[in-house]
């Protein structure tokens, strides 16, 4: 039983990785000027992972087929170095994997993280609460007015606390359930939770970030194919998670522009 055991962890292995490398499970349409390295850096990964993986069951399968029948009178040998070196060498093949993929992953991660946008990056606010999206534009003014969380009440649909009566700057912003940005212009993504953690996570922007309450966090990117795609939130936030969603909508520059006057007499 225990050679059908060791024939069937491999084969088991081997069939786990007929469908990666038949490419079974393709990504999701990029449209992110930085997807192309995250997609790099995964199949970098998977790649990794993938060796790593049938490597293991390998050697599991060849130890369990080879030393299944020992008899119980054979003599108990020891590793070379005994569990010290054995746990001396676990260490060092995981972190020098970890030390790999980070070296792999960082063009991509500083793409997103580590570079600043550009001066003259469409600022966009987004407010994550439960259990909806919020956002907000600056006016002609290019201002966002201040956030007054004690006026925050969805009751009279004031998302962001803003008093326009007495903050001008505020008289103009546009507040939107829907995130249109230009097609081929980058976008600055300020981020607050009003409550809880969320998180804002779009798959064919390559982008999940999360919202830390009590935190502001931005993110920049560009997109540069059109179309309607879903944002997700992808932190259990509470019983209505699962319905927390909004749309992300990738605008020629004229369509964009239309659609803002048509938010902004909605107002």
């Amino acid at each position: 039983m225990a050679k059908v055991f060791a024939v069937t962890v491999i084969l088991i292995a081997i069939g786990s990785a007929i469908p990666i490398l038949m490419h079974k499970w393709v990504p999701p349409v990029d449209i992110s000027t930085h997807g192309p390295l995250i997609d790099e850096q995964l199949s970098e990964t998977m790649v990794e992972a993938g060796i790593s993986f049938l490597a293991a069951q390998f050697i599991l399968g060849l130890f369990v087929w080879k030393y299944s029948n020992t008899p119980k009178s054979a003599k108990i040998r020891n590793f070379p170095g005994g569990a010290t070196g054995l746990v001396t060498a676990a260490v060092l093949l995981v972190g020098l994997e970890a030390m790999a993929l980070g070296i792999f992953g960082a063009k991509a991660w500083a793409s997103v993280y580590f570079t600043p946008p550009k001066p003259d990056a469409l600022k966009i606010q987004a407010q994550a609460g439960q259990f909806a999206f919020y956002f907000r534009y600056p006016g002609p003014d290019g201002r966002f007015g201040p956030i007054h969380p004690d006026l925050i009440n969805e009751g009279t649909q004031n998302f962001f606390g803003l008093d326009p009566d007495h903050d001008p700057d505020s008289k103009d912003d546009i507040v939107t359930a829907e995130l249109a940005v230009p097609v081929n212009r980058e976008v600055h993504l300020l981020m607050h939770a009003k409550d809880v953690g969320h998180s804002f996570f779009v798959r064919e922007l390559r982008i999940q970030q999360d919202f830390v309450p009590g935190l502001d966090v931005s993110v920049h990117f560009t997109a540069n194919k059109t179309g309607r795609f879903e944002i997700v939130c992808t932190q259990l936030c509470g019983l209505g998670h699962y319905n927390m969603k909004a749309y992300l909508s990738v605008l020629s520059q004229p369509d964009y522009d239309t659609w803002l006057k048509q938010q902004a007499t909605m107002q």
